[in-house]
């Protein structure tokens, strides 16, 4: 979740400006915004703290605050600079805040400047496929590209932009015209999008699309700064995967929705590429820093025969041999899970798979010429993990098995991550109390109720330190737990509305871990009787991990100045993290009925 406090060498920057008093103990503090800050969202929220006798003026208006002093009011903005003044008493703080217009300078319209066209970066596509131009002119003026021999009109892109994808966490995730009346100026945009496509059936380099805008009585031309490289399918590049896990992506960019990790060896053919990314010929693209070219252009496709498992002490290992290492996704349902092999012809006229304790059938289909899908019916619908390798050119599948409860939880591992650490201070309260420190408190109080229960807890850190994101996944790759658990207190971007948005709320990302934050969203807010937020599938770094059920839980909104209070209140701390133990526990009982099915 966007968090709102920056740190620059580990120092909070927190931007109080005291103007007007010269008094050393300030009892009048804003954590939020900082000192000149900016943003797009059309208002801002304020955060701080005064005593509570007297009142909070903020431009002239005495704002509301919680019974301990807090207060997080939202102001409107205008485009351009807006001057907020907070007063307590004859204390004064003063921010100057710059509400950026997101729409682009008509100078730069006008112009057809070379940041309003597209592509920027060099892009490569095979014969016959379609390459746009995008450029963002007057509505009154007439633009062209011309490429490689070929003049292309740009008529009017008839989409709509896109909000991103946080603005569902302030209910605003709805698209909005592209040319209207924005911010104070009453006048519509008198620009527009437009887009024109063309294809080349023949392989050709670095050809240089020219833009070219009539717009009053004046022609402007501008060179763009990607070229087009058309490709020819008989000298298409072979690359070799070389992170342990390569990201994938469903297009050029991180703003696109993430594939199965493709893992360590895999090999696949380059039919495309924009900038730095590479797109793979099984469709999916991942950035050439992950790869490295291997020698031949020969399509490394594979055969597949028979398929073999063994159990081991925590998993169902399946081996599938194979020719070459081929890209791989993984699909996960209610009570089946899906691995998808690319580049791959099955021969296969025979498969042992002997009755097991986890599987109930295993069926596979050959989906396309060079695809083969596997789908493992399970015989329970909970699901407890997976991690997929290669030994060589050998798919080792591991299907984690149920834990072994001993009682109630005595046997199962649990890690908990508490959020944030070292320089990463998550959000600020109303006090510059760091999400941090809440974290950090809360999980040693989850550690201790779990131990006191029987389970074995690791922790992701125990003390205010750093650890990086990728470091907390390797601890809960590695530990290989029960489940995992990632605690945070929430935030709102810029535009949201602090005084009103309140609860808790449960993220996941694998299916797996589905019923799990769902049982723990009900039992929080209901044992504690506390607001929902909801429950949300998000694509977040701790709900990633696949080995085990692994959910992030938002405790709370830290800027709210009634939720804050408590939040902070040691003893809803103990209370919290006593429920959150009762809530793992009361999970994993429902699913010891499967504890039969593992092996003795």
């Amino acid at each position: 979740m966007r968090k709102i406090v920056k740190w620059t060498a580990g120092v909070i920057i927190i931007g109080i400006g005291l103007t007007a008093s010269p008094v050393n103990a300030q009892s009048l503090k804003v954590v939020y915004p900082p000192a000149n800050h900016e943003t797009t969202a059309a208002s801002i929220f304020i955060i701080g703290s005064a005593p509570p006798q007297g009142n909070v003026i903020i431009n002239g208006n005495i704002v509301r605050r919680s019974p301990q002093g807090h207060f997080a009011p939202s102001i409107p903005l205008k485009v351009g600079e807006n001057e907020v003044v907070i007063r307590y008493g004859k204390e004064e703080i003063k921010r100057t805040i710059v509400r950026k217009d997101n729409q682009p300078a008509w100078e730069e319209v006008e112009t057809l400047s070379s940041n309003l066209i597209t592509p920027r970066e060099d892009i490569s596509v095979l014969p016959g496929e379609n390459v746009c131009f995008t450029a963002i002119t007057p509505t009154e003026a007439k633009t062209t590209v011309t490429i490689g021999g070929r003049k292309i009109p740009l008529t009017p892109d008839w989409k709509q932009p896109l909000p991103p994808n946080s603005a569902v966490l302030v209910g605003d995730n709805q698209t909005t015209p592209a040319v209207g009346k924005t911010g104070e100026n009453p006048q519509p945009r008198l620009w527009h999008r437009v887009v024109g496509c063309v294809s080349f059936e023949s392989p050709a380099e670095f050809l240089q699309p020219v833009f070219s805008m009539d717009y009053n009585n004046k022609t402007v031309e501008r060179k763009g700064t990607g070229r087009i490289n058309i490709l020819n399918p008989q000298q298409l590049p072979v690359v070799e995967v070389t992170s342990i896990q390569g990201i994938t992506r469903t297009g050029p960019g991180v703003d696109y929705s993430r594939l199965t990790p493709l893992p360590r060896g895999v090999k696949a053919t380059v039919t495309g590429r924009n900038g730095e990314w590479l797109r793979l010929d099984y469709g999916g693209w991942i950035k050439a820093g992950e790869t490295r070219i291997v020698p031949g252009n020969a399509p490394p496709v594979s055969l597949i025969r028979s398929i073999t498992s063994r159990l081991t002490q925590d998993s169902l290992d399946v081996i599938f041999p194979l020719e070459v290492q081929v890209p791989i996704t993984i699909r996960q349902d209610s009570r089946t899970l899906t691995l998808t092999l690319y580049n791959t012809i099955a021969q296969t006229d025979i498969i042992r798979f002997d009755d097991n304790p986890l599987v109930e059938r295993l069926d596979w289909h050959q989906k396309a010429p060079t695809q083969v899908e596997y789908v493992f019916t399970f015989k329970h619908p909970q699901q407890w993990g997976y991690d997929a390798h290669y030994q060589g050119s050998n798919l080792i599948l591991s299907l984690r098995l149920p834990p072994r409860l001993h009682s109630k939880i005595f046997g199962s591992t649990i890690v908990i991550d508490p959020g944030h650490g070292g320089e990463e201070s998550g959000a600020l309260g109303p006090t510059g109390v760091a999400e941090k420190e809440i974290n950090l408190k809360v999980a040693l109080l989850l550690a201790q109720q779990l131990e006191k229960k029987g389970a074995l807890v690791y922790l992701t850190r125990k003390e205010d330190e750093f650890v990086s994101l990728k470091n907390r996944q390797d601890i809960i790759a590695k530990i290989r737990p029960t489940l995992a658990i990632s605690l945070h207190y929430n935030a709102l971007p810029d535009g949201g509305d602090a005084e009103k948005t309140k609860g808790i709320s449960t993220y996941w990302y694998h299916p797996q871990a589905h019923d799990l934050a769902v049982y723990l969203h009900n039992y929080l807010t209901e044992k504690l009787n506390r607001p929902s937020y909801g429950v949300y599938w998000n694509n977040l770094a701790l709900t990633r991990p696949h080995v085990a059920p692994t959910v992030l839980l938002e405790l709370g909104f830290i800027i709210n100045p009634e939720e804050f209070e408590w939040i902070v209140n040691p003893q809803a701390q103990k209370k919290l993290a006593a429920t959150i133990a009762d809530a793992i526990e009361n999970w994993l009982l429902e699913k010891k009925r499967y504890d039969e099915w593992r092996p003795k």
